[in-house]
């Protein structure tokens, strides 16, 4: 039978240095990853961001409505609902301005005017109060003309940030579903102009283009409008 000899004493000293080594590397590796805010939340890009999702009209107010009947109102609420379950996973305190069809104006208002304005200064109130970084808007657009398609951010000049973040989320349209409009200033929109806060509105598209329109009623290209939004949040708050 084989008989294993004496271990040297300057063996043993070796490896027990090499596993003090190791171990030690091994300990502050894992106090390292334990310890950096990107190591934790390498999965979680959004973690602590608090961003308000505005899905725009709801109850008496449709807003535009396409000849085959598709509602403004319904595909941006489902959008939003999308890219709520997107920003979420990426960490994100999400603040929705509506999860059901419904205005934001006092029940007891009369009026399509007074509740439509009373809704809009609802909206911008809580975007104003609230601890979010940023908001988006979430509309369809609609012309006489029905030649016009594809999805386009406008954004207000009050905040320099709006117009980096609405510039993101259109590359990020651009590169998801080929959408070759550019950013847009609008400085007459209320929401953006008095929410407070650094926001876009994204137009998801063209109601009064028949073939838009159908798209836009279609849950993968709705998922595909949501991802491209996350997209380009994601690419703001990377910048920043």
């Amino acid at each position: 039978m084989w008989k294993r000899g004496k271990m040297p004493v300057w063996r043993f000293g070796v490896y027990v240095a090499l596993f003090l080594i190791a171990s030690f590397g091994l300990y502050t590796g894992t106090l390292q990853w334990l310890t950096e805010p990107s190591s934790l939340s390498w999965n979680l890009p959004l973690n602590g961001q608090v961003i308000v999702l505005d899905a725009g009209h709801g109850g008496v107010d449709p807003g535009a409505v396409s000849e085959s009947g598709v509602l403004e109102k319904e595909i941006a609420l489902q959008v939003a609902m999308f890219l709520r379950d997107y920003l979420q996973q990426a960490g994100a305190h999400v603040l929705m301005i509506r999860e059901e069809d419904l205005d934001l104006a006092d029940p007891n208002t009369k009026g399509y005017s007074r509740r439509k304005s009373q809704d809009l200064k609802e909206r911008a109130r809580i975007i104003r109060e609230s601890d979010a970084t940023v908001f988006i808007s979430l509309h369809c657009n609609s012309i006489p003309s029905d030649k016009w398609t594809g999805a386009q951010t406008l954004f207000d000049t009050e905040f320099e940030d709006s117009k980096v973040l609405a510039e993101k989320v259109q590359e990020a349209l651009r590169e998801t579903i080929d959408a070759d409009r550019g950013v847009k200033k609008r400085e007459d929109l209320f929401l953006l102009k008095h929410a407070g806060k650094p926001g876009a509105l994204v137009e998801l598209g063209f109601l009064s283009n028949p073939d838009e329109a159908l798209l836009m009623q279609e849950k993968n290209y709705q998922k595909k409008l949501a991802l491209s939004i996350y997209k380009g949040l994601l690419a703001y708050y990377s910048e920043k």
